[in-house]
């Protein structure tokens, strides 16, 4: 059995400026769909995005929506999204766009594992992992 995690983001309100925020670091194709398109009567849903899905390179998936009517957006630490990979893998460059307008609890610098390690909480309330693995 073959199958793939994909972290899913909830939002309150900002879903598409985040979405594109993370397309704009990470590349990738992003579709948005909104509660309009889908029929939603209230006027006040009609452009708040219902599902989006960010597909970037290596079939990677990050997915986000805008908290839905009847539900209380609770922002919390249940969730972190973890980027890894080697150095010369771009890691170094996607943690300085998503460093912009963030809180760094982690500065991105070599840990006593031997790799290079940070984490952050974005613009966006979203918590971020970047760990770098270092040539043996």
């Amino acid at each position: 059995m073959t199958y793939r995690l994909n972290p899913y983001l909830t939002f309150n309100g900002n879903a598409r400026e985040a979405m594109e925020f993370y397309r704009s670091v990470l590349g990738g194709d992003l579709s948005i769909m909104t509660f309009g398109e889908v029929g939603t009567p209230d006027p006040g849903l009609q452009d708040k995005v219902m599902h989006a899905q960010l597909t970037a390179a290596g079939g990677n998936t990050l997915m986000g929506a805008d908290c839905p009517p009847g539900m209380d957006f609770q922002p919390g630490n249940t969730m972190t999204v973890c980027l890894s990979g080697d150095t010369g893998d771009g890691l170094h460059e996607l943690w300085q766009k998503l460093a912009e307008g963030a809180t760094v609890t982690v500065p991105l610098e070599k840990q006593m594992w031997g790799d290079e390690f940070g984490q952050m909480v974005d613009r966006y309330g979203v918590q971020w992992m970047v760990n770098i693995g270092q040539p043996q």
